[in-house]
Parts: structure tokens; sequence; C-alpha cells
């Protein structure tokens, strides 16, 4: 089942950390990157190997690590990768960042005597301009990667812009990156995980925000705070109006194989039909 909710929480808040696992995410994120200070980053590794290694945990646990254009991600990976993450997120990605990322872990997997390949990657795709270039470019690149999300903080900063209109809207330019990053998973196989979004007390606008990335093909959704994570997880949940109509699109399909086009409830039904049953049913 794809992920849905994936929680951040800084790597250096003990307090965060202890409360995690409550709040019914489908994975955490320990942020080794912006939440953490500079002057804290080494103390926030170490913290955050101490809790991959809590023998109660049982919810899947990603590691955010530092930009390796920021020369801190090396650091980050030999002090976590023994702990045994669930997976990495990297951030202000691109497909030679993630090669680079690849060939840097098979060494350290080998040093640290895990199975090499094994540990699964999600980037962060378009929080740089070339990432908004390139997010279409990650088929083939690493046998790693498991999906694709969209940063706006990031790439708003970079380009020296305001990533939302009066109407908390998105403005075009980020909508462009918004899409791409669907696309581009698509393009890869893989999951597309729509962006956080830093507004948590207007819940209204976060379930509409939530509503619109699931028809747009995003899976699941990042969240900066528990309480955007059972909007997430109800939006993304399929209802079970969608699994039935799924079910009987792909029963029909089965009973009547040699056609390409059926009727069902007074509607034609054809193979993208099936496709999407099929993609719907997936997620359970």
């Amino acid at each position: 089942m794809p992920l849905r909710s994936l929680l951040f929480v800084p790597g250096d808040s003990e307090r965060k950390l202890a409360g995690a696992l409550n709040h019914g995410a489908d994975a955490l994120i320990l942020d080794l990157e912006d939440s953490v200070a500079p002057a804290r980053k080494v103390a926030a590794r170490q913290r955050v190997a101490d809790y991959l290694r809590h023998p109660g945990r049982s919810t899947p646990c990603l590691v955010r690590i530092n930009a390796i254009q920021t020369g801190l991600a090396w650091d980050d990976l030999s002090a976590v990768l023994a702990a045994r993450p669930d997976g990495l997120l990297l951030p202000k990605g691109d497909p030679l960042l993630l090669a680079e990322l690849d060939r840097r872990l098979l060494q350290l997997e080998q040093q640290a005597g895990l199975q090499g390949g094994a540990l699964p990657v999600w980037v962060l795709a378009t929080e740089t301009p070339r990432g908004v270039f390139t997010v279409g470019d990650f088929a083939g690149v690493s046998a790693r990667l498991r999906g694709l999300s969209w940063g706006n903080e990031d790439l708003a900063a970079e380009i020296g812009a305001v990533n939302r209109g009066a109407d908390g809207q998105y403005t075009e330019m980020f909508r462009i990156a918004r899409w791409l990053c669907v696309l581009g998973a698509a393009a890869a196989g893989v999951d597309a995980i729509d962006g956080a979004c830093m507004d948590f007390r207007d819940l209204d606008a976060f379930a509409r925000e939530c509503q619109d990335a699931r028809r747009s093909g995003f899976v699941g959704k990042l969240a900066i705070h528990p309480a955007q994570v059972p909007l997430i997880n109800s939006t993304f949940t399929p209802s079970a109006e969608e699994v039935q109509w799924a079910r009987r699109v792909v029963a029909a399909f089965a009973e009547q194989p040699e056609l390409g086009v059926i009727g069902l409830d007074g509607k034609v039904v054809d193979r993208p039909h099936l496709r999407l049953a099929e993609r719907l049913l997936a997620r359970l």
C-alpha cells in the first residue's frame, strides 16, 4: 500500500520524537535538514539513530538527510545507516544527485554489512529550478526510487517568488511544478506525494488541497503538523463506492477478456478505465 501520510518530525526534538508515533501517520520523516539548526546537526544525527533503534517502533521511519550540495549528507548517512532507517528522503534532488546518492549508499551499505541497494529513497524533486526541468528524467536512474514529491517553499526561496496568491491558491508557476511532479512520478513508475502545506490551522483549506491533490494523481501528502494527518489519511483512502466500482470493472473485463470496450451502468468503459481500476485496488 502506498504511503498516504508522511509526517515530518524535527530530528533534534526529543519531545516531538517521543509523541510522533501516536498521530496515526503511515510514516514519519525524521528530519535532519531544514528543521535542525546548523549547530544542532551532530546531536540530531545521534538522536535520530537512537530513535531508529527503539525496540517498540512499528511505524516506518524515513530520514530526510541534508542536501548533497551542502556536503552534510554523507555525515548524515554515516550516522544513521547502521540504525536501519526504512528509507531516505533526498531534498533538492534531481536525477544526477539520485544517481550520486545511489553510488555512495552502495559503498556505505557494504561497509555496514547491509544488503546493497535495499534502502528505498523518496526524492523532493522540484525544490530547485534545475529540479523542475529534470523531474521527468528519473526513469531508470535507481531501483531504490519509490516516490517523488515537490517542494514549494524551497523553490520559492530559490527564485525569490511568493508561491501562493491572495486567495491562498498556488500561483501558476508553482501549479506547473506540482503537475510536473505527478507526470514525472508516473513516467518513472513511482508514487507521487503532494508537498507540504505550512498553514496547519486552516484545516478546511487543507482538506480542499488534499482533495485537489488526489484528483490530480497524488497518492499521499507530506504533513508538517499532526493535525493534518487524519485529513490526509481519509482523503487518500479509496471510498467504499470507489472500491466497488473498481472491482466491478476488473470483474467485467475478466469475464470478457476479448473485449476492449464494455458497457457498465449505462456508460462506456474501456482499457484505460481498467488500468485506473487496477491502480485504485493496488492502493488497498
